[in-house]
């Protein structure tokens, strides 16, 4: 049972998150994680000025996703930064390119999952996945949150991300802060969660 698990970073806090979700993917016995990127669109001289380079860099191991993909997967999950309470351009661009699997209901009763970073604590985090679940819905996705038995979403003793609608990350205003325990522990779980849920319905 194949999990594909696409996304895109910026500076690395998605990369990170994404990293343990494969790991939560790999608790389930006969599920293989696969890790792909999707296309960056930004010129290498904006990403400069960004100072995304580096950063960029680092993720470059990860292959590039392509279309085909996401059906020939069991179960997609989707992480991306939020950009005004919405996914990503990045991202945008790559689910715009998915009509043909639409038309013929290629992903139709696939499992399908969301996992964001912002750069603050009201910066977007269930907003941009809601709004990610709409395209999701119009491709038929048997959509998967995280829910209430990942206890660390009701903690009260940090400031952390993470809401029943999927896994989450503050990355601060520049980027400095990366993503805490806590958080990773949330992407392991929703890792975890989602294959269990797809192996149940490829059964």
């Amino acid at each position: 049972m194949k999990v594909l698990i696409v996304y895109y970073s910026t500076y690395g806090h998605v990369h990170q998150m994404a990293a343990a979700i494969a790991e939560g993917v790999g608790q389930v016995d006969g599920a293989e994680a696969v890790l792909r990127r999707v296309p960056e669109t930004l010129p290498p001289e904006v990403l400069e000025k960004m100072g995304a380079v580096e950063a960029q860099a680092s993720m470059a191991q990860v292959p590039t996703c392509t279309i085909d993909e996401l059906a020939a997967a069991d179960a997609v999950i989707f992480g991306t930064p939020t950009r005004f309470g919405n996914m990503c351009g990045q991202m945008r661009q790559f689910l715009d390119a998915t009509g043909q699997l639409w038309a013929s209901g290629a992903l139709v009763g696939k499992v399908g999952s969301v996992f964001v970073s912002t750069a603050t604590q009201h910066g977007g985090q269930e907003s941009t996945i809601l709004t990610f679940h709409v395209s999701l819905l119009h491709h038929g996705f048997v959509v998967v949150g995280l829910p209430y038995a990942f206890q660390g979403q009701m903690r009260l003793d940090e400031i952390t991300g993470g809401s029943p609608y999927g896994a989450s990350t503050i990355a601060g205003g520049s980027g400095e802060r990366m993503p805490s325990a806590n958080e990773m522990e949330a992407a392991r779980f929703q890792g975890k969660h989602v294959a269990q849920v797809a192996a149940k319905l490829k059964d």
